[in-house]
């Protein structure tokens, strides 16, 4: 539908000697006062404004915001672009391709299934650090990447000629946010529309929650469902309630001793503690000119961590300036100098915008910290790490028998021969009452190694991950420091699994100019791949000997990486306490060997004349830093790191793609099938119905996340997707990542809820993807994939109980495709978080929420009783509910009743709802059912 233009605001824009059309925000009365990000969408809705999905209502209800109102307006955001990270976006080209198979069945032409917005996929969460501490350790891990993905690359080339407006970034050349970044990100977008060249402001949703990295940029964008995303793709808005913005205001600058990491944990912290679910965060202020562009990519990257929807930077000479360095065009530069201070979208720091809510940080104030061990928002001061693990260790270890201990100790550490060493253990595994255990174990490697292993042992140190892998003044800071180690005589501890992945190429071109490369590798972290790696889930296995005496043992070692996730389980099975750092930190831990380390008191070891040297000795001088970045960083650089950026290596030109419209399924492949969403889809939806007769699937706590929900890392033989793979004939050593077989609902349908550290309280005491199978008498032990498909046999529905904050974490679209396929048709949680909740409208199941102050705890549910929500079929009336009515019936008859709020929060949201979900009703509009 053309554009309406109800307020006279299209004009024209010269910059140059160019003509552009671009639609005037000064045409809307009360436009101006608007927060930053407010004023993009309100460009986005005079540009799209159509009379029936936008109208002039909504474009004044957003100009008229109250920063005081809570959100209640709908409306309707259609962005730029799309941009995918292959283990989230090879779903959304497997579901593109199925569904150009299901227009062809409902008669329609399957080449209008076609990206209508660009769409632009970076390949960057299938290298794995299988290799690790030695020079050949890149070109091993690309090759065995290519080895065990090759069935997925080959589809996405074949996706790359067969989609109009998708291109894919191949292996091996950085991290999906920084190449947006860096390449990507237009700022100002331009596109010939009806004849005429078109500027608009840049905006996106990406398929992983980390999209948000953007902001920095000035760029408006933020994390979707692959579910959403693929919506967008094909030309449908995002829904969303106009939002509260929270001004975060800034001043002073960051003191020496302290890193971006250390802002960003700060800002985590307090944005967590503050509430800011579902709302923008809009940074103001003074201090902003004083963040330089990586630093508030760096903060923006963190947007998921502390829950808001995006937290933007706005656009100022400190943008100009990245967009030159990193070989933007001078016009494109140009541009976005013109049209944002046309616009008033340039940042004035002296003007004090309206608000619903302040926050505010003297960035001088920032200390030296890291987060976890299993959340980033539970920030540590580094001057407390050594205390804060003691106590959180008592959460990992059990006390042990005293003389199991004096027996092990005298096995480890006989008396007659370190008596000094036994009583320092000895004391150590007393130190406090909260159960700071020790369990020391002795480890001969293969290679000759020996060394003894105990709680707390720092088991991988990875500098990893978009967060920090884009900023120079960390990843610089970590390479100096590495340095004055080197030239002080310290090593890494021999147990530390030490790595290095960037977020693109350019970093190992300035490490390269600056001489800095041969310290980080004499501290074994060599270059391991370009991607996201750690943070992931693709750490890679542990030495064997290392790995068998933390299961024989059960021994709480740790994780140090500079990522943004730390969630229980995520990093690797082997590895229970996991923290996030700054760069330069990540390898202090790797020196220091362990968490049980006060960085103020401990040495790190000694120099050559025996000195203990600290880590205040060889910390980098942030002058020095910077002039360090001054001298190694240029615009070539880039320039010539993305030249070429779509056309890949020769392996990925080699690969045999297959041609045509639709794509070739092959029966025997265990990467990629077709999925059965639209098995047996009429033209016209089915009417929805009332829940009757269900049973509980899983009875969960708070912060259960999508780590929790979703397939990722890796996985054993004996579960149901190890079972599976074997059967179909792929080995153990090849079964590769949950994330990696993304392509393959029978695998992560499998995997979902199988999360090793999920607790379902049906069950006493038991972690991991288990339920009680209520098919069976007495409701014995199972898998829950094999109770869910025992349920599916006996018609009987499934809901899943949870706690708050559920389905925080990344946007992962198999955590709602996974729950949909198992056959759970309503989730009754306290809370949801935004991307989760609406993935699950947009698969067909239904999010209810206790009534306020209740769960299922309160209102006495085991989770052992029969379920049924009335009310639904209201819905097919074309009016949403604000409650159904929840009904459990326990053994013995006796019921309890609530009424549950209906979490459909628009209208847009019920259509996808009515139709059985997002991509049928897309399918539909498509087919022109």
């Amino acid at each position: 539908m053309s554009n309406v233009d109800s307020f006279g605001s299209k004009g024209v824009l010269n910059v140059g000697g160019t003509e552009y059309e671009i639609f005037r925000l000064n045409s809307v009365e009360g436009a101006q006062s608007l927060p930053f990000s407010l004023k993009v969408l309100l460009e986005n809705l005079l540009r799209t404004e159509d009379g029936a999905n936008i109208t002039a209502d909504h474009v004044r209800a957003l100009a008229g915001w109250d920063p005081n109102a809570q959100p209640s307006t709908e409306i309707q955001f259609t962005p730029a672009r799309v941009i995918m990270q292959d283990f989230t976006g090879v779903p959304c080209v497997v579901d593109l391709a199925t569904m150009r198979e299901a227009v062809k069945d409902l008669g329609g032409d399957p080449k209008r299934v076609n990206p209508l917005a660009p769409a632009e996929m970076v390949i960057d969460h299938s290298v794995q650090i299988d290799v690790f501490g030695n020079a050949g350790a890149l070109e091993r891990n690309m090759e065995i990447e290519y080895q065990r993905n090759g069935e997925r690359y080959q589809f996405l080339r074949w996706g790359q000629t067969a989609f109009d407006d998708f291109k894919v970034v191949p292996p091996g050349t950085g991290i999906v946010h920084q190449v947006n970044i860096e390449y990507l990100a237009r700022t100002i977008m331009t596109r010939e529309i009806e004849g005429k060249l078109r500027a608009y402001p840049d905006t996106c949703v990406g398929t992983d929650s980390h999209t948000t990295m953007v902001n920095g940029l000035g760029v408006l964008g933020w994390g979707v469902g692959g579910i959403e995303a693929e919506a967008a793709m094909l030309g449908q808005p995002v829904s969303m309630l106009i939002p509260r913005v929270v001004g975060f205001k800034l001043t002073g600058s960051i003191p020496a001793g302290a890193t971006a990491t250390d802002v960003v944990l700060t800002i985590t912290e307090m944005l967590r503690k503050h509430g800011v679910v579902g709302k923008f965060v809009e940074f103001y202020g003074e201090g902003v000119a004083q963040v330089p562009l990586a630093n508030r990519a760096t903060i923006g990257n963190m947007s998921p961590e502390f829950g808001s929807t995006a937290a933007m930077f706005p656009i100022d000479d400190v943008t100009l300036e990245y967009l030159r360095l990193t070989g933007r065009s001078e016009e494109n530069v140009a541009l976005v100098e013109a049209y944002t201070k046309e616009q008033g979208l340039w940042h004035d720091p002296s003007r004090e915008l309206k608000f619903s809510e302040y926050l505010e940080l003297d960035l001088s104030t920032v200390v030296p910290s890291i987060a976890g061990p299993k959340r980033p928002q539970d920030r540590i001061e580094l001057t407390h790490a050594k205390d804060q693990f003691r106590k959180d260790l008592g959460n990992y270890v059990t006390a042990a028998n005293e003389d199991a201990l004096d027996e092990a100790l005298e096995e480890s550490f006989p008396a007659s021969d370190s008596p000094a060493m036994t009583s320092t253990v000895r004391h150590s595994a007393a130190a406090n009452s909260n159960g700071r255990q020790s369990k020391p174990v002795p480890v001969k490697t293969a290679d000759g190694r020996e060394f003894v292993l105990d709680h707390g042992a720092v088991s991988i140190a990875s500098i990893t991950s978009c967060t920090n892998t884009s900023n120079p003044s960390v990843m610089l800071a970590a390479a100096l420091l590495a340095r004055n180690a080197v030239d002080k005589g310290l090593t890494s501890k021999p147990w530390v699994k030490t790595s290095v992945a960037p977020g693109s190429k350019v970093v190992t071109d300035y490490y390269e100019k600056s001489g800095l490369t041969p310290y980080l590798e004499k501290l074994g972290f060599y270059i391991v791949g370009y991607g996201c790696a750690t943070c992931i889930g693709n750490s890679g296995p542990l030495e064997t000997e290392i790995s068998e005496a933390v299961q024989a043992n059960d021994l709480s070692v740790t994780a140090v990486l500079s990522g943004n996730r730390n969630f229980e389980g995520r990093i690797n099975p082997d590895v229970k306490m996991n923290y996030l750092a700054s760069p330069p930190l990540v390898i202090a831990y790797a020196l220091a060997g362990s968490m049980d380390f006060d960085f103020e008191k401990d040495a790190l070891g000694q120099d050559s004349e025996g000195n203990d040297v600290f880590l205040r000795d060889i910390w980098p001088n942030p002058v020095e830093v910077q002039q360090v970045i001054d001298s190694s960083i240029d615009e070539e650089m880039f320039a010539k790191g993305y030249e070429g950026v779509f056309d890949g290596d020769d392996r990925w030109k080699s690969l045999n793609t297959p041609e045509g419209d639709t794509f070739a399924w092959d029966s025997q492949s265990t990467y990629v099938r077709k999925p059965p969403y639209f098995e047996g889809m009429k033209a016209q939806p089915e009417p929805v119905a009332d829940i009757t007769g269900a049973r509980v699937l899983a009875k969960l706590g708070d912060s259960v996340t999508t780590d929790h929900i979703s397939p990722a890392g890796s996985f054993k033989s004996d579960t149901p997707a190890g079972r599976y793979l074997l059967e179909h004939g792929v080995e153990r050593k090849d079964f590769n990542s949950y994330g990696s077989r993304r392509g393959n609902h029978e695998v992560m349908i499998r995997g979902t809820f199988a999360n090793i550290r999920i607790k379902n309280q049906l069950l006493d005491g038991v972690e991991g993807g288990f339920t009680r199978d209520f098919t069976q008498t007495g409701g014995p032990q199972a898998y829950i994939y094999d109770a869910a498909m025992n349920y599916q046999a006996a018609g009987t529905p499934l809901v899943v109980l949870a706690g708050k904050e559920y389905g925080s974490g990344s946007s992962r679209d198999w955590a709602a495709k996974g729950t949909a396929l198992l056959g759970v048709k309503a989730v009754v949680a306290e809370s949801f978080e935004r991307i989760h909740r609406s993935n699950l409208i947009g698969m067909g199941v239904l999010p209810l929420q206790f009534p306020a102050g209740q769960n299922a705890n309160s209102l006495g549910l085991t989770g052992e009783e029969t379920f049924s929500v009335e009310g639904v079929t209201e819905l097919n009336n074309g009016t949403t509910p604000k409650t159904l009515k929840v009904t459990a019936t326990a053994g013995d008859g006796s019921t309890t009743s609530f009424d549950a709020v209906v979490r459909i929060d628009t209208p847009g949201e019920a259509d996808y709802y009515r139709n059985g979900g997002i991509l049928q009703y897309v399918l539909r509009q498509i087919s022109g059912k």
